[in-house]
């Protein structure tokens, strides 16, 4: 069994080299190995009258390059890592979730060629974030940067991961936590031309806030370091969260759940947020 380390899958393309460098400073951020990883996407059935030929040794020459030349960027960032390369055949969704199970991290860019092409954003994508067995991390956007981390949470019981998960990247980077609730508005009996949806009530608010309140409670107490931000929001989870990401340097939400982030990691709104958020978006599973 290989030590538990950060994964990181490149394809040497602008994107999959911006998934590098994040990685390699989680990697050091969190004294943790780093795994740089080069699916090497070969078509056994298309090839198989050139197994062991020359194509073959050519792509697996090529594979081993990129994969290499990766390692050696993530070490000029983080020298005091350890940093091995690996170049696995077969799909790459595959072997991506195969190294998931002994990994700490799975860090992949948000598009991709070659072996990852049409990978990374997309049904293959949702499938990675859904079935990995550790957190996911795709980098895009703004990666480099300082700034708050952002949660969105819900009251599925799947927030305390997120929570979690979100507190920790706070205190590990030493900056403050911007928690994200969107709530509906209340049902009511119809006022004159108002749809019943559109109701605010005082109280609703109130208790929305106090539901919150209490549900940070505890990781409050836990981060007392942690400066923490709350934000309400009616709108859809989607559009808050892309909104925040702007300002903030990683987003953190949950991989399925109800309420704020209602399955939508995976679905419509989630796919919305991996294709457009403005910096690294964090996916984490439930335990």
């Amino acid at each position: 069994m290989q030590t538990p380390a950060i994964v990181v899958g490149t394809d040497g393309t602008e994107t999959g080299t911006a998934a590098v460098r994040w990685a390699a400073r989680e990697a050091e951020r969190r004294r943790l190995p780093l795994r740089v990883v080069h699916v090497l996407d070969w078509d056994w059935a298309t090839s198989r009258y050139d197994f062991g030929g020359d194509r073959f040794e050519w792509a697996r020459q090529s594979a081993k390059t990129v994969a290499k030349d990766a390692a050696m960027r993530a070490s000029a960032i983080a020298p005091g890592v350890e940093i091995e390369f690996q170049v696995p055949i077969g799909h790459p969704v595959t072997r991506l979730l195969e190294l998931s199970k002994n990994a700490e991290l799975l860090v992949l860019g948000d598009r991709g060629r070659g072996g990852f092409g049409g990978v990374l954003i997309g049904s293959l994508s949702r499938r990675l974030a859904k079935h990995a067995h550790c957190p996911v991390v795709v980098v895009r956007g703004r990666c480099d940067v300082a700034g708050p981390v952002a949660v969105g949470v819900d009251d599925s019981e799947a927030a305390d991961a997120v929570l979690e998960a979100g507190f920790a990247a706070a205190a590990d980077r030493g900056t403050s936590l911007v928690v994200v609730r969107s709530y509906p508005f209340a049902r009511a009996l119809p006022l004159g031309r108002i749809p019943p949806d559109v109701v605010e009530t005082p109280e609703q608010e109130a208790a929305e806030r106090e539901q919150l309140a209490a549900q940070l409670a505890p990781w409050r107490a836990k981060h007392p370091d942690v400066p923490v931000e709350t934000l309400l929001s009616r709108d859809s989870a989607a559009a808050v969260l892309v909104d925040v990401s702007h300002g903030v340097q990683l987003v953190v939400v949950g991989s399925h759940g109800h309420g704020v982030i209602s399955g939508t990691v995976l679905g419509c709104t989630g796919l919305h947020l991996l294709r457009h958020a403005d910096c690294p978006v964090l996916v984490v599973r439930r335990g």
